[in-house]
C-alpha cells in the first residue's frame, strides 16, 4: 500500500514539476478544493441566464402538442450538465496540457452576452448563438496558433480593454438588479427601484447583504455560501420551492443542447442579405471574441506576479498553452450547449492558498465532474438567490475603472462610451463597438492619429458599417 501511495507521490511529482514550482500536493489538494468552491457559483448562475436566451422554448423540450410540463427545471439541469462538462473539460486541459492553476468555465458576462444581446436584442435563436460561439472558439484556435491573439492585444489602447470590462460589470450588475425585480421599467423615469415590501424583492435584497457582508470579509467560497443561504431563507418564504427534491441524482441528459449549433441559421439570419448577415456574423463572433480575449489576458496578466509564473524574459510561463485552452474549451462548449468559456478570476483564491501548478486544477477538474450528481439541487435555486452574484460580480469588474485615464478627453471618451453603452443600450457589443468607432475620430481630431494602430481604424468602419446595414 505504502509502495504505490509512494509510487503515486513520484508520477504527480514528475508530471506536475511540484517541486521546482515550489509547492507539495497537499498544498495543490487544497487549492484545488478553495478554487472550485469560490467559483461553484457559476455553476448556479449560468443555467438560469441561458434560460433567458430561448433554451426554455418548444424545440428545446417538449412534446408535439407543446406540453411542457416540468420545462423549465428540465432546462435548467441540461444547461446545468453543460455548464459542468465543459468546465470539466477545460479545467482539465488546462491542468494536464498548461500545467497551470487557472480554472475554465463558461464566462458569466459572455453568457449574458450570448442571452440578452446575441439572442434577445439581436434575435438569433440559442441555436444559431451556439454556432456564433463555434466559429469564435475556431477562430482563437487559429490565431493562438499562429501567436496572433497576442498581437491583436497590442493594437488595442489600455483605456478600451479596461473600459470593457468595467462595462460588462456594469451590464451584468443591470441584469442582477431587473432579474432580482430591485430595478423595474418605468415609462415616466425609464426605470426606477421596485417594490421593496414585494417578497421576491426581499429576498433578493437579503441575499445582496448576505453576500457583501461575506464578501467584505473575504470568507472562501462567498457567492456559494450567499446563494444556498439565501435559497434556504426562500423555502419558508414560499420562493424556493423543495418538493420533490433529490439531493443526489444521474446526471441530467445533455441531449436536448448537444451538438444544435445551426450554421445555416446563421448565415441566414433576418434575411437581411448576404452583406447583411456576414456583417452580423463578425460583429457577434468579434464581440464573443474581443471580451474573452481580454478576460483572459487580463486573469492571466493580473495573478501571474502572485503566482510566480513570470519567467526572466518577463512573459507568463506557458501563456499560448492557457490561451490554447481556452480557445479548445470554447470550441467543445458550443457543442454542449455552452457559451464562451474563459479562464475564471476566482482562481486567485487557490493561488492565494499555494496552488501553482495544473494539479490544483486536476482537482478542480474532478469536482465539476462529481457536480454533475447533484444537478437536482442547482433547479430549485431560484433567480432571487443568484441575482446578488451578479450583481457583485459586476462591482468586482468595476475596479478595472480605476486605470481608465479620464484627463485626457481623446482616450476618456473612448473609454466612456465603451463603458456608458453597454447598459444604457443592453448590449455588451454595442459599448465595445461605440469605443471602437470613436477612438480614432478623437484622435484624429487632436492630430494624434499615429497613436491609432491601423486594425482600429479597420474595426472603426466595420462596427459603423454595421450600425448602417443593421440598425437595432
Amino acid at each position: 500500500m505504502e509502495i504505490t501511495q509512494k509510487n503515486s507521490e513520484n508520477l504527480l511529482e514528475s508530471f506536475f514539476k511540484l517541486k521546482e514550482h515550489n509547492t507539495n500536493i497537499r498544498t495543490e489538494i487544497l487549492a484545488g478544493f478553495t478554487t472550485f468552491v469560490t467559483m461553484a457559483y457559476a455553476l448556479l448562475v449560468i443555467p438560469n441566464i441561458l434560460k433567458a436566451s430561448g433554451m426554455n422554448s418548444l424545440g428545446l423540450l417538449g412534446d408535439a402538442a407543446g406540453n411542457l410540463n416540468t420545462m423549465n427545471d428540465q432546462v435548467v439541469a441540461s444547461a446545468f450538465a453543460g455548464t459542468c462538462i465543459i468546465s470539466a473539460i477545460g479545467t482539465l486541459i488546462m491542468a494536464l496540457y498548461a500545467n497551470l492553476p487557472f480554472a475554465v468555465a463558461p464566462g458569466i458576462g459572455l453568457t449574458a452576452f450570448f442571452s440578452y444581446s446575441v439572442c434577445l436584442t439581436l434575435g438569433y435563436t440559442w441555436q444559431q448563438g451556439l454556432a456564433a460561439v463555434s466559429i469564435s472558439g475556431i477562430l482563437f484556435i487559429l490565431i493562438t496558433i499562429t501567436s496572433i491573439r497576442e498581437k491583436i492585444v497590442d493594437c488595442l489602447p489600455n483605456n478600451i480593454k479596461v473600459a470593457i470590462t468595467a462595462g460588462i460589470g456594469l451590464f451584468i450588475a443591470l441584469i442582477g438588479l431587473k432579474s432580482g425585480g430591485v430595478v423595474v421599467a418605468n415609462p415616466g423615469t425609464l426605470m426606477s427601484f421596485g417594490d421593496f415590501t414585494n417578497k421576491n424583492v426581499l429576498l433578493t435584497l437579503i441575499g445582496i447583504i448576505i453576500m457583501c457582508i461575506l464578501m467584505a470579509r473575504k470568507v472562501k467560497g462567498a457567492m456559494l455560501i450567499s446563494i444556498l443561504l439565501t435559497t434556504i431563507i426562500g423555502i419558508p418564504m414560499g420562493i424556493t420551492q423543495v418538493s420533490g427534491l433529490k439531493i443526489i441524482s444521474a446526471p441530467p441528459s445533455i441531449m436536448p443542447t448537444f451538438m444544435k449549433m445551426d450554421f445555416g441559421g446563421l448565415l441566414a439570419h433576418g434575411g437581411k442579405g448576404v452583406i447583411g448577415a456576414i456583417t452580423s456574423i463578425v460583429m457577434v463572433v468579434l464581440t464573443f471574441s474581443l471580451v474573452d480575449l481580454f478576460d483572459t489576458i487580463g486573469t492571466l496578466v493580473g495573478t501571474a506576479q502572485r503566482a510566480e509564473m513570470i519567467q526572466p524574459d518577463g512573459k507568463i510561463r506557458n501563456m499560448k498553452k492557457a490561451l490554447l485552452t481556452d480557445a479548445i474549451a470554447t470550441t467543445f462548449g458550443s457543442m454542449f450547449g455552452a457559451t464562451t468559456t474563459s479562464t475564471y478570476v476566482e482562481s486567485t483564491a487557490g493561488i492565494a492558498e499555494g496552488g501553482r501548478t495544473g494539479l490544483t486544477t486536476l482537482v478542480v477538474g474532478v469536482l465539476f465532474v462529481l457536480s454533475l450528481f447533484f444537478g437536482g439541487v442547482v433547479g430549485i435555486v431560484p433567480a432571487q438567490a443568484t441575482a446578488p452574484a451578479l450583481i457583485v460580480v459586476g462591482v468586482l469588474m468595476m475596479e478595472s475603472i480605476k486605470d481608465v485615464n479620464f484627463t485626457d478627453l481623446s482616450e476618456a471618451v473612448p473609454a466612456f462610451f465603451t463603458i456608458a453603452m453597454m447598459p444604457f443600450s443592453y448590449s455588451i457589443a454595442n459599448g465595445i463597438a461605440t469605443g471602437i468607432i470613436f477612438y480614432p475620430i478623437m484622435k484624429i481630431a487632436v492630430g494624434k492619429h499615429k497613436e491609432v494602430h491601423p486594425i482600429m481604424y479597420i474595426l472603426g468602419i466595420l462596427f459603423i458599417i454595421r450600425f448602417i446595414l443593421l440598425p437595432e
